[in-house]
């Protein structure tokens, strides 16, 4: 039988060591990636709709490149499937202010946040999101979930905003698109008392930071988990805010 496998690897022009070696590296290579994919099991559980790239960049596997990880994980179903639909949550209001942070050079927590609203069909009901983050670190600093796109969920996410805000005093612009909600007078009041300028864009590509994290939130985390009613609804918001302001990398 050797002899048989001696002249095999003499016609096929590899040595008996090199055979070894190649699956000795296999072996290595089959146990490392089976290590890896309890880790992105794990990764994938808390963060369900991390996307490939994403995920390799936060476990940085020591065994293959990006393109090598995405590959592999791809024809094992890893990739992410983006549910796409939409639903108005936008009336433009009749009191417009300037884009005040075209071209700005953000460089501080709290001088610039941005909010927007979203919303998420549970059966034949929509919820709506409202969040706020800081632009500079890209946390959401404020939030609610309301039954309707009233501004007083707005101004609840922005009181919670405002509680963060540092205590000595910092020029703050507020940021937003051109919704009903923003320029109300009930809103526009509590951002003037605090000095906070306001600053609305005209389409959605200036909202981009906060747009972005509403994709997030819906398309990394509460699609991928069973949402029962209104109040299971919020609790599961406040966890995916959690993983992305304390956990997601």
């Amino acid at each position: 039988m050797s002899s048989c496998l001696n002249e095999l690897y003499r016609v096929v022009g590899v040595t008996k060591q090199s055979v070894h070696q190649s699956n000795n590296r296999q072996r290595t290579f089959d146990a490392e990636l089976s290590a890896l994919t309890v880790r992105v099991d794990a990764l994938k559980k808390e963060h369900p709709g991390c996307g490939l790239e994403k995920m390799y960049y936060t476990l940085m596997p020591k065994t293959m490149g990006r393109d090598k990880f995405c590959e592999i994980y791809l024809s094992l179903g890893y990739g992410v499937k983006r549910a796409r639909n939409y639903h108005r949550t936008t009336f433009k209001g009749k009191t417009h202010y300037p884009n005040m942070i075209e071209g700005m050079a953000v460089h501080r927590p709290f001088q610039v946040l941005q909010s927007d609203i979203t919303y998420f069909r549970l059966g034949e009901k929509f919820y709506y999101l409202v969040f706020i983050i800081d632009v500079y670190t890209r946390r959401i600093v404020g939030y609610t979930v309301s039954k309707n796109m009233l501004a007083q969920a707005n101004i609840q996410a922005l009181n919670q905003a405002l509680r963060q805000a540092p205590q000595m005093p910092r020029h703050i612009i507020h940021h937003s698109d051109r919704g009903t909600q923003y320029s109300s007078n009930s809103y526009t009041k509590i951002l003037k008392n605090n000095q906070i300028d306001i600053s609305m864009g005209k389409e959605a590509m200036d909202n981009a930071f906060v747009e972005r994290v509403n994709g997030i939130i819906k398309n990394e985390y509460l699609q991928y988990w069973v949402v029962k009613d209104f109040q299971d609804l919020k609790g599961k918001v406040k966890k995916a805010v959690n993983h992305y302001n304390n956990k997601r990398k």
